[in-house]
């Protein structure tokens, strides 16, 4: 037996205006009723007439017929469906809040750590920690636990100056006081650097349907494109604003022209009878306290208007408290809301439509001026703006500070400058000083350049036994060297065309006359490999010997060539009578012993003597005579003036073995060159201890003060 299908088709049209007022409860029974009144098959067809669950209508039908309907209240019977998982589930909850709490904290060995925390991540931890848990049970947990996703809160400052709240309280101050005067207050800064053309813009506006405006899928910069640098101005008195928009470089003269046209175009009909006028600014950027450009720009400004012009930066990394961040660009952000800046017009057009309730105005204008980075305020230019054209407060002169529009009188000249430590080698390098052409005198010193670093990386292999591990240079530190290669080329040509002694060469060049004989010596033995056709011609020496450095002022200054002070000390010529006695001079003579008989000495080079006169052909010997032999026994020594136009003295001494102890053939020979104290003082002492570089072949006065203490010490313990 089948449903009643007229009952079905008359009920039909009005179950289809009744069932949409009606609740849960109400629709199932009044479905189940009307399948009751059907007959047989009358679940099904009602379902298909209704459009509900086969389900529904069986529910609504046995609840009549049982009578078991819901209570009043309730749409359901108490006891439907399963529990819940936090319910079923303990330890899922705690899991939950572990996972979030762990990577919230920063815990390294959260699982979540290193990834995001979506709810699909944390059901997958959920899961592999043995709790079944779908990514809506994770996100309904957590939502239930006061969870929410939060973008982050730019809230911490960083490092704090120590005067921070000092200095804003130092230019509301100053603001107050200005205002109060009649006096323009201006909040000045730079906007972010835009891109002019299709690009797309942060932000939405009202538009028909799938019809938003189409944009480069990229920001790359166009080739042909350009870019706008909004310099703003905010008035803080008449609550006006002004923009300069540039089109080069974020730089100081866009800053300080910027300035300038706030004046021309709005400043000085609003402020006619101004005075001074107060800038607040960031303490970094074009308009940084540190900029030197942009404190000479102002200097410049205050002469061009007659203003005074105090500046007051706002203290490091406070930028956002500046009044035309929240004033103005705030509103210019707002006008470019969803709308792409194509060129300067739109640029110009909307800047200048902005307002705001409170009744902001702003003018803008487009300056396409170069504005080139890299332009450098020399360190005289500072001085003088630092003397005559500015004024820093008490309070931190470095943040707050005036440009006077009148400069202030020239201070008095200071003291005269420290002498130089040594003489440029422009000065030097002249044909009068080396008898060379400069240009031949530098190309030598560059030929010469490839067997200097060679001898130099031998000698270094020598003394490390291996090879260089990192290219020179490479460790980041420069070269201590005081002479460079022309420094050499220039201390050797200065000795053979002058012949200048060591230590007035030194203190041209800045260095001890004994790294002079040093310089001069290697350069030597590397000319003497160079091939003759690589020497440059040569003048003749000028036939007379200069010997100290006013000596050599004036012959320069007779070829017009000035040799300017110097703070190295000059020795006179008498000097060397009285020379201090040095490893060099003093212990070579001392320290010899075991024989009675000196049947030839030779100092200084000079031909060998018998019996009890020597000749001294040399300030050295000379020196080293007098600070011992002469010392020693002062009424037995003799030295008779020098031979005209030499340095040889002829000495005598009436008990040369007394004196010495010299040690048989050998001794002093070739004192204070090649093979100084060879054979001195039994086996092993002292042999091979000369050289190219002297006695002991010491390198330094440090070196040779400690060889002293040893020699002395020796000395005192006896022969053997």
């Amino acid at each position: 037996m089948s449903a009643n299908a007229e009952f079905l088709e008359l009920i039909g049209p009005e179950l289809g205006l009744l069932l949409p007022e009606l609740d849960e409860k109400a629709r199932r029974l009044t479905l189940g009723a009307v399948a009751r009144a059907a007959g047989d098959g009358g679940i099904g067809a009602v379902a298909r007439l209704a459009g509900a669950s086969w389900q529904t209508v069986a529910d609504g039908a046995a609840e009549l017929a049982s009578g078991q309907v819901a209570p009043a209240g309730r749409v359901r019977r108490p006891g439907a469906g399963r529990r819940k998982l936090a319910e079923t589930d303990p330890g899922l909850l705690p899991a939950l809040l572990a996972l979030v709490e762990d990577s919230s904290r920063g815990d390294p060995e959260s699982p979540l750590m290193w990834t995001t925390k979506s709810v699909k991540h944390l059901s997958d931890e959920l899961a592999a920690q043995g709790h079944a848990c779908s990514p809506q049970t994770a996100w309904r947990l957590l939502r239930g636990q006061g969870f929410s996703t939060q973008a982050n809160a730019k809230v911490t400052e960083g490092r704090r100056h120590p005067d921070r709240d000092a200095q804003f309280r130092y230019i509301a101050a100053q603001a107050k006081e200005h205002l109060a005067a009649g006096q323009p207050v201006i909040s000045v800064d730079a906007k972010k650097k835009e891109q002019a053309g299709q690009y797309a813009r942060a932000g939405r506006e009202w538009r028909p349907g799938g019809d938003p405006v189409r944009v480069r899928d990229h920001s790359f910069a166009d080739r042909d494109g350009g870019h706008a640098i909004p310099y703003g101005v905010y008035d803080v008195g008449a609550n006006t604003g002004f923009v300069n928009v540039g089109t080069d470089g974020n730089t100081a003269a866009l800053a300080v022209e910027s300035v300038r046209r706030w004046w021309q175009l709005m400043g000085k009909d609003a402020y006619p009878d101004a005075e001074r006028l107060l800038v607040t600014c960031d303490a970094g950027g074009s308009n940084g306290w540190r900029n030197r450009g942009w404190k000479a720009g102002l200097a410049e400004l205050a002469q061009e208007t007659g203003l005074q012009i105090t500046v007051c930066h706002f203290p490091p990394g406070t930028s956002k408290w500046n009044k035309i961040e929240h004033r103005l660009f705030s509103q210019i952000t707002l006008g470019w809301r969803g709308r792409p800046l194509t060129s300067y017009d739109v640029i110009i057009n909307t800047i200048s439509a902005v307002t705001t309730r409170t009744g902001l105005t702003v003018t803008a204008v487009l300056d396409d001026s170069p504005c080139p980075t890299g332009t450098q305020i020399s360190d005289e230019q500072m001085k003088d703006i630092e003397d005559r054209l500015l004024t820093r407060h008490e309070f931190h002169g470095e943040w707050n500070y005036a440009l006077l529009p009148v400069p202030r009188p020239a201070p008095e000249p200071g003291p005269a400058p420290v002498p130089a430590r040594r003489c440029g080698q422009d000065t030097l390098n002249q044909p009068a000083l080396t008898g060379m052409d400069p240009a031949d005198l530098t190309a030598l010193a560059a030929a010469l350049e490839i067997p200097f670093r060679a001898r130099r990386e031998q000698r270094r292999y020598l003394r490390q036994g291996r090879a260089r591990q990192r290219a020179e240079g490479a460790s980041g530190g420069g070269s201590n060297r005081k002479l460079d290669l022309t420094g050499h080329v220039l201390a050797l040509r200065l000795r053979q065309h002058l012949n200048l002694p060591g230590h007035v060469i030194g203190a041209l060049l800045g260095a001890d006359k004994t790294t002079i004989s040093h310089a001069t010596s290697l350069t030597q033995t590397l000319l003497a490999a160079l091939p003759a056709s690589q020497h440059p011609p040569a003048a003749p020496p000028p036939g007379h010997r200069l010997r100290t450095l006013d000596d050599l002022r004036d012959y320069a200054a007779g070829h017009g060539i000035i040799i300017p002070a110097l703070n190295e000390a000059e020795t006179p010529p008498h000097d060397t009578l009285t020379t201090r006695a040095t490893p060099q001079t003093h212990l070579n003579l001392e320290r010899l012993h075991s024989n009675t008989d000196v049947p030839s000495l030779s100092l200084g080079g000079g031909a060998a003597v018998g019996g009890q006169e020597i000749w001294l052909r040399s300030k050295f010997a000379f020196s080293a005579f007098r600070s011992t032999c002469a010392r020693a026994r002062p009424e037995r020594c003799s030295i008779e003036p020098a031979r005209a136009g030499t340095m040889e003295h002829r000495a005598g001494c009436s008990g040369w073995a007394e004196l010495f102890g010299a040690g048989g053939p050998g001794a002093f020979r070739g004192c204070g060159g090649p093979g100084a104290f060879r054979g001195c003082g039994g086996p092993g002492a002292f042999r091979g201890c000369g050289g190219r570089r002297g006695a002991f072949g010491l390198r330094s006065p440090r070196g040779r003060r400690r060889s002293l203490r040893r020699v002395l010490a020796w000395r005192a313990a006896g022969p053997g």
